[in-house]
C-alpha cells in the first residue's frame, strides 16, 4: 500500500493505482472525456490533468500511477483555466445540436459544459482541412449503429473497444494525424459495407453522440400515440435490471414490476416477457442438440441466440454455419409467436384472417438485435427494437417517475410466464446453463445434478467449460475475442458437444445497448442480480414452463416438429454469397417491397419466373411487378414466407415456396460501382420448378 495526498486529503491505495482512481478513493472528482474502465488510458482529452508536487508539467491522472508520498492538486486556477480553454476548443469543432441529439442529457461533453458554464468562445472550425480530405461524416447504412463524426471528440474509445483491447474486430481505427486525426472504418467505407457485427460496444463507450444505436424509439412513440394498432412489447432479462441505473437506482436493482408499469403508462396494450421465448428456445435447441448427438453429426452445436455472433460467422467463418443451431433467438421466437400463432388469432377476426397484425416491439440490451429483426426469413416478426437506453429516453420524455413506480407489475398471459433458466439468459454462460438443466432432464440425469453450474458462470473469464454426466462437455465463450482465440485451434471440434458464444463480454448484461456506466464492477453487480432472480424462481428449468407446455400441446406438437421448424427455426448464408442475395430477394418478394428487390438487381437484370408471368426484364419492371401485379401480402397468421430447403448449405439455392412446392434457382451476378463503392447485383435469376 502507498499513501498520498489529494487536495490535502490523505488516502491509502494499492500499488499500481492511477492518480484518477486515487482521487476517487479520496472523494475528489476529476473530469474526464476519454477515460473508460477496462480500456487503455491514452490521455488524449487532457481534461484530467493534475499537478503533482516535484513534477514540472501537469500529469494526466488517468494514465500516471500514484507514488508513495505524492502531493496532488486537481483544482488549481491554472488547471481550471486549461480545462475551460480545452473544452471551448472542443466546442468550436462540435455542432450545437443538443436539442436533437440522441444522447442529450447523457453526453459527457454536454455535462461538463453545463456544470462549468463554459461558453462557445471561438469561431466554429470544420473537421478536416485542405491538407486532409474530409472523412465520411454521417453514416446511417448500418441497421444497428449510426455514426456522426461531426460530434466526435477523437477520444479513441471506439477504436480501443473495437480493436485489440476488447472485441478485436478492428472495424474502426484512426486515420491522419494531429488536427485531422479521425476515427474511421476500414478504407473509410460506410459501416454497413464493412464486417461490423453490430455488437454496439462502440456506442456503449462513446462519450458523446458520434456513435449511437439506430434510434427506433421515436417511431414507437408515434405508433403508441396514434392507437391505431394493437401493441405488444417483450422485455429481455438483462433489461429489467440494467434500466434501474438509468434512473439513479442502485446497480443490480431488479425493476421488473416498475418496468412493466412504465410500459403500460407508455401505452402498450400487452406487456410480455422475452423469457417465455427463452424457455421455448431451450426446448428447441436442447432437443436439436440431443438429435445431433444421436446422429453423430454437426457437432459441436453452437448457440444462435446472439446476433453479433451469427453475424461474425456469416461474415468471417461460413464453414461454421452447419454447426450453428437453427433455433431462432428468443426475440425472434417471441415475435413469430405474437404475430403468427393462436395469440394473434385471439385478437379478433381481422387478425385471424390476415388483414392486420399486432405491432410488436422488443426491449433489448443489444444493438445487434436491430440487425437481427431485419434478417431475411425473420424480418417483420418484430417491428421495432429498442435498446435499454432508448426505453429510458421514452420514459423520461413522457415524464414518468420510474423510481417512484410500484414494483407490482405483472406480465400478461399467455406469453409472459418464464422460469429461472430463462432469466439467466442475460449473463454469459446462462444459455448453456439453462440448456444443461433441460438436456440433463431429457436424458434422465437431472435428479442427480445441481441446478447451479458455477463453472459456466463469470463475467471476466474467456472460455469456461463443464461436463454433463452421460451427455458430454460443453463450453462458454465470453466475448467474440474469446471465440476467435478458441477457433484458431482445432481442439474444439472434438472436445465439446455444445458451445455458447456471446459477442459481448459479460453476455447481454454487457450488451451494446445497456446503460453507460463508469463502474468497473458493473457487470458483476448485474450478474449477481440476475442469478438472484433465478435462485428465487419457483420453477428453474425451461421444461417446467406451463405456458410453453400448453403451446406445444395446442399448436406445435413437440420440439423440432414440422410446425416448430417452420415457426421457430431459421436459415443462414455466407455474406456476399449468391445464397445470401437470393434470400434477401425472396424476403423482399414476401414483404412486397418492390424497390428493395429492384435494388438487388442490375438495371438490366432479368428474372425468369417459370410461371405464367414469364420473364421480367429490367429492375424497374421487377419493382412494378412486385408492387402492382403480385397479390397483396397477407399479415400475421396468413403471412406466406419462402424458406431455404437447407438451413446452412452455402451452395444450396433450393427453395420451399409457401405452398410447399420446391424450386431451384440459378443466378449470375455482376459488380456495380458508384460513389467509390461497389456491390454485387443480380444479372440473371432463373427459377426451375422441381
Amino acid at each position: 500500500m502507498i499513501m498520498l495526498s489529494v487536495n490535502g486529503r490523505q488516502v491509502e491505495v494499492d500499488h499500481g493505482t492511477s492518480l484518477l482512481d486515487a482521487a476517487k478513493a479520496a472523494g475528489v472528482h476529476i473530469p474526464t472525456l476519454c477515460y473508460y474502465p477496462g480500456l487503455p488510458a491514452h490521455a488524449v482529452c487532457r481534461m484530467c490533468l493534475v499537478e503533482v508536487e516535484g513534477t514540472q508539467n501537469p500529469q494526466p491522472a488517468c494514465h500516471v500511477l500514484a507514488k508513495d508520498g505524492d502531493v496532488v492538486e486537481t483544482d488549481t486556477q491554472a488547471l481550471q483555466s486549461f480545462r475551460q480553454a480545452n473544452a471551448e476548443w472542443l466546442l468550436a469543432r462540435h455542432p450545437n445540436d443538443c436539442m436533437r441529439c440522441e444522447v442529450n442529457g447523457a453526453c459527457q461533453l454536454q455535462r461538463l459544459v453545463s456544470e462549468n458554464q463554459w461558453e462557445e468562445r471561438w469561431p466554429k472550425v470544420p473537421a478536416g482541412s485542405t491538407d486532409a480530405s474530409e472523412c465520411l461524416s454521417t453514416d446511417h447504412t448500418s441497421p444497428s449503429i449510426w455514426r456522426d463524426l461531426s460530434k466526435c471528440i477523437e477520444c479513441g474509445l471506439c477504436a480501443d473497444v473495437c480493436g485489440e483491447a476488447v472485441q478485436q474486430q478492428h472495424i474502426i481505427g484512426f486515420a491522419n494525424r494531429g488536427f485531422d486525426r479521425r476515427p474511421v472504418t476500414v478504407f473509410d467505407q460506410p459501416l454497413g459495407d464493412t464486417n461490423c457485427i453490430s455488437c454496439g460496444q462502440c456506442t456503449l463507450v462513446c462519450p458523446v453522440g458520434a456513435l449511437i444505436e439506430a434510434p427506433h424509439w421515436h417511431d414507437v412513440l408515434h405508433a403508441l400515440d396514434s392507437g391505431r394498432r394493437v401493441s405488444v412489447v417483450q422485455v429481455a432479462p438483462a433489461t429489467r435490471i440494467a434500466i434501474s441505473e438509468e434512473f439513479g437506482l442502485k446497480p443490480g436493482t431488479v425493476s421488473t414490476g416498475r418496468l412493466i408499469n412504465a410500459l403500460r403508462q407508455l401505452g402498450f396494450d400487452y406487456v410480455f416477457d422475452t423469457n417465455f421465448a427463452a424457455d421455448l428456445t431451450i426446448m428447441e435447441e436442447g432437443s436439436e442438440l440431443l438429435a445431433r448427438i444421436e446422429a453423430g453429426t454437426r457437432l459441436p452445436l453452437f448457440t444462435s441466440c446472439c446476433p453479433g455472433w451469427v453475424n461474425w460467422v456469416e461474415l468471417n467463418r461460413p464453414d461454421l454455419l452447419p454447426y450453428l443451431s437453427t433455433t431462432k433467438s428468443p426475440q425472434q421466437m417471441h415475435g413469430a409467436i405474437a404475430k403468427r400463432s393462436g395469440f394473434a388469432r385471439s385478437l379478433g377476426p381481422d387478425f385471424a384472417n390476415g388483414k392486420t397484425e399486432p405491432y410488436v416491439v422488443s426491449v433489448m440490451p443489444c444493438t445487434a438485435k436491430k440487425d437481427e429483426a431485419a434478417r431475411p426469413g425473420m424480418s417483420g416478426d418484430v417491428d421495432r427494437v429498442l435498446t435499454t437506453r432508448e426505453l429510458a429516453r421514452m420514459i423520461r420524455s413522457r415524464g414518468i417517475a420510474f423510481g417512484a413506480l410500484a414494483e407490482d407489475g405483472q406480465f400478461d398471459s399467455p406469453l409472459g410466464e418464464s422460469t429461472g433458466a430463462a432469466q439467466i439468459f442475460g449473463a454469459s454462460g446462462g444459455v448453456m446453463e439453462a440448456m444443461v438443466r433441460t438436456v440433463s432432464h431429457l436424458k434422465g440425469a437431472d435428479d442427480a445434478l445441481s441446478l447451479e453450474w458455477e463453472s459456466l458462470r463469470g463475467v471476466r473469464d474467456g472460455v469456461k467449460s463443464a461436463t454433463i454426466p452421460g451427455v458430454g462437455t460443453v463450453a462458454v465463450c465470453n466475448g467474440i475475442a474469446a471465440a476467435q482465440r478458441m477457433l484458431e485451434k482445432e481442439d474444439w471440434r472434438n472436445e465439446f458437444i455444445a458451445i455458447e458464444v456471446m459477442a459481448c463480454v459479460g453476455g447481454c448484461l454487457g450488451g451494446g445497448g445497456e446503460p453507460k456506466s463508469m463502474d468497473p464492477d458493473i457487470l458483476q453487480k448485474r450478474a449477481k442480480a440476475i442469478y438472484g432472480v433465478d435462485a428465487k424462481a419457483p420453477r428453474r428449468s425451461s421444461y417446467e414452463n406451463a405456458d410453453v407446455q400448453a403451446l406445444y400441446a395446442s399448436e406445435l406438437g413437440k420440439p423440432n416438429s414440422p410446425a416448430a421448424l417452420e415457426l421457430l427455426h431459421t436459415h443462414y448464408a455466407a455474406r456476399h454469397s449468391q445464397r445470401s442475395l437470393l434470400m434477401r430477394f425472396l424476403d423482399c418478394v414476401d414483404r412486397r417491397d418492390g424497390a428493395a428487390a429492384a435494388s438487388l438487381f442490375h438495371p438490366d437484370g432479368i428474372w425468369s419466373t417459370a410461371s405464367a408471368f414469364g420473364v421480367i426484364k429490367g429492375a424497374e419492371e421487377i419493382e412494378a411487378f412486385i408492387d402492382s401485379i403480385l397479390p397483396p401480402r397477407m399479415h400475421g397468421v396468413k403471412y406466406a414466407r419462402h424458406q431455404m430447403e437447407s438451413a446452412s448449405n452455402t451452395d444450396d439455392l433450393t427453395v420451399l415456396a409457401p405452398d410447399g412446392s420446391r424450386s431451384s434457382f440459378h443466378m449470375t451476378v455482376s459488380t456495380l460501382s458508384g460513389e467509390g463503392q461497389s456491390r454485387m447485383a443480380i444479372k440473371n435469376l432463373t427459377r426451375s420448378v422441381l
